[in-house]
């Protein structure tokens, strides 16, 4: 049973990553009103965070328990733990500075004010970052066994 799930939460969070990313983008090539867009998009990445953290500790933790130390060897444990490691850092490092850059250009977009050169910025960062997870997830995919 633990192993059924374990591929379970590989499939959930694989999936909800490439799907969040897929829809961020129709949502900004859709949607006129870019603010809206970005409201949306971000509460599916938080979604998407939270899948990410529960996976990630449950499939380390399944890991762990299954394969002893042998599992500090795998390409899987690796992935898994940088994909959190990314998760943690986009969560607690990078929403919060993104975040605070709208609160301070308020009440104008943020892309409309003198902060819009670091929010540039710091969305980049996300974005490769969460490239980089999407890769991983990859590599969980088909590493899972």
């Amino acid at each position: 049973m633990a192993y059924r799930l374990s591929l379970i939460m590989v499939t959930l969070w694989a999936g909800a990553l490439w799907s969040a990313g897929i829809s961020a983008y129709v949502l900004f090539d859709s949607l006129q009103d870019k603010q809206l867009a970005g409201m949306l998009a971000g509460k599916l990445f938080t979604v998407v965070t939270y899948i990410g953290m529960v996976s990630a500790f449950y499939l380390l933790i399944h890991r762990l328990v299954q394969d002893g130390t042998a599992a500090l060897k795998q390409a899987f444990f690796w992935a898994v733990f940088v994909m959190l490691l990314l998760v943690l850092a986009g969560h607690f490092g990078i929403q919060p500075i993104l975040e605070n850059l709208k609160a301070q250009a308020l009440p104008a977009d943020v892309m409309q004010s003198v902060f819009a050169d670091r929010f540039r910025s710091w969305h980049g960062i996300a974005s490769v970052a969460y490239l980089v997870e999407c890769l991983l997830a990859f590599v969980v995919v088909l590493k899972s066994r």
